[in-house]
């Protein structure tokens, strides 16, 4: 009873309790559908609000839009309003032009036609004149005698002679003018840097004559068998003349340097009084060393004095040798310095620079210590030398151009030129053999004489100058102007001589009647 009151009151407890959970669950069940229902509601009118303000902001875009796109529109249409009115100006502006042209290709047409008349009415005319020329000039040829081609031959003949004359008159006042004005500005110049520099020029003279104290001395410097000539001549590179002349020895030899160490070795020993070959060499050994201190004595002296500036030693040692270097007589050392000042001086008048100047003077003839040891002219050989060791194109177109053979490119090279003439060609400054003085008077002669209309030349005043006898019915006054510049070109380029010589031509018309 007891368990059975249990069981009983268990599942009246297990309904109840299964009934009360079915209540709450269905009471949560509401509850939730509530909620459910009410996001739904929240949700439709959130999606509501936000399709009407989706709807609302693209009515805005499109008007927006649709106002930008009117306003582009309008843009446009004005744009194209301005291309059409500029079209529109451009075709009148075309129509009036293609109005102009039509009326100006009228009066082309017009003119033309006028022009063929014109045209055709001067050939009938030119026709005309032609017959009207030919009659004339078959009645010229038959009064001359003479057919128009000869007639233009006689004619161009005259006008040729006319022509040349006229050129040569032009030619002569242009010389006379340019002259007028240059000869007294260098006149000046020349003058001036001449006056400066006038000072005593004594040219020494190469020694080749020993002087003996006696006939006895001879002997000793031959030696015996000849040894002491023979070791003479060979330390020295000369040769030794011993003739009949009393007291005499000549030292021959083209190097003028080995000339005078010869010199001045046999000087040494004929003081010394002991000449044998050990003691010769020794002797010419020290000469030669003091001759090579000396030459570099000499350069290093020379450039100083004339303040040229720093120059390369072996240039110096050639400046140096030029002592020793003769031209004509003339001292090339004491040339080189006289041609230096002079033109250093004339640049300095001309506001150029003197110490350039001076340095291209100097070094004009610096080959002549080179060319009696290498093969050349002593222009090409300083030429090279200097251009070796670095000298300026001032100086190098100086050595090249100083005797003509190249163009002065320069005006201190010009300079040069003036200056190495008047070095040569001052009095006393050279001398030259009697037989090629006689020589070279005499082809200047012959080369004047060897003109047409020559009658006679004399060369006067040493060579210097020479005066043409011309034939006065061959020649007239202009054509001895032309005649004088030949006579120079021939002579430049056929004669070698110092300094200038001088063309004059002279015409004279003598008129002798008798009155009886």
């Amino acid at each position: 009873m007891d368990v059975v009151s249990i069981l009983s009151g268990g599942l009246v407890g297990l309904v109840i309790g299964v009934g009360v959970m079915i209540v709450i669950s269905k009471a949560g069940l509401n509850k939730d559908q509530q909620k459910a229902a009410q996001l739904l509601d929240q949700a439709s009118i959130k999606a509501d609000a936000t399709v009407k303000q989706a709807i609302l902001d693209g009515r805005t875009q499109v008007h927006e839009l649709k106002i930008e796109a009117e306003k582009e529109i309008k843009e446009r249409k004005q744009e194209i309003t301005k291309m059409e009115n500029k079209l529109l100006r451009r075709e009148d502006n075309l129509n009036f032009r293609d109005e102009a042209l039509t009326a100006k290709e009228k009066q082309i047409d017009q003119k033309s036609t006028q022009l063929s008349d014109k045209l055709a009415s001067l050939d009938e005319k030119e026709k005309e004149l032609q017959a009207k020329i030919d009659v004339q000039i078959t009645e010229l040829e038959r009064v001359a005698a003479m057919s128009s081609t000869e007639a233009r031959e006689e004619l161009f003949s005259v006008v040729e002679k006319r022509m040349e004359q006229e050129t040569i008159a032009y030619i002569k006042d242009k010389e006379d003018e340019a002259k007028a004005k240059a000869d007294d500005t260098a006149r000046n110049i020349i003058a001036l840097a001449i006056q400066r520099l006038s000072q005593d020029e004594s040219a020494e003279r190469t020694v080749s004559v020993v002087s003996l104290p006696s006939e006895e001395m001879k002997g000793r410097i031959i030696g015996r068998e000849g040894r002491n000539i023979k070791a003479i001549e060979q330390a020295t590179g000369v040769d030794l003349i011993i003739d009949d002349t009393p007291e005499t020895i000549t030292v021959s030899c083209f190097n003028p340097i080995r000339r005078e160490i010869a010199r001045l070795s046999l000087e040494y020993l004929i003081k010394d009084g002991r000449i044998q070959p050990g003691r010769i060499e020794e002797v010419v050994n020290k000469v030669r060393r003091e001759i090579d201190n000396n030459i570099v004595k000499v350069g290093e002296e020379t450039v100083f004095k004339l303040g040229i500036g720093k120059i390369d030693r072996e240039i110096i040692k050639l400046i140096g040798r030029l002592k020793y270097r003769f031209s004509y007589g003339q001292n090339a050392l004491q040339h080189s310095i006289e041609v230096a000042n002079l033109t250093g001086m004339m640049a300095a008048e001309l506001g150029l620079n003197q110490q350039l100047a001076k340095r291209a003077g100097l070094l004009h003839d610096i080959g002549k210590a080179l060319d009696y040891e290498v093969e050349g002219s002593h222009i090409e050989l300083g030429y090279k030398f200097c251009k070796k060791h670095g000298e300026r194109d001032v100086v190098l177109n100086a050595i090249q151009s100083h005797h003509g053979e190249v163009e002065p490119k320069y005006l201190i090279s010009n300079l040069v030129i003036a200056a190495d003439t008047i070095s040569a060609a001052r009095p006393g400054a050279r001398y030259e053999a009697l037989q090629n003085y006689i020589n070279r008077l005499e082809e200047l002669e012959k080369i004047s004489k060897s003109f047409d209309g020559v009658e006679s030349s004399y060369a006067i005043q040493a060579g210097r100058e020479v005066r043409v006898m011309v034939v006065p019915e061959k020649m007239d006054d202009l054509a001895c102007h032309r005649l004088a510049r030949d006579i120079r070109d021939k002579i430049e380029a056929e004669l070698t001589y110092p300094g200038q010589i001088k063309v004059t031509v002279i015409r004279e018309t003598r008129a002798c009647e008798l009155a009886k």
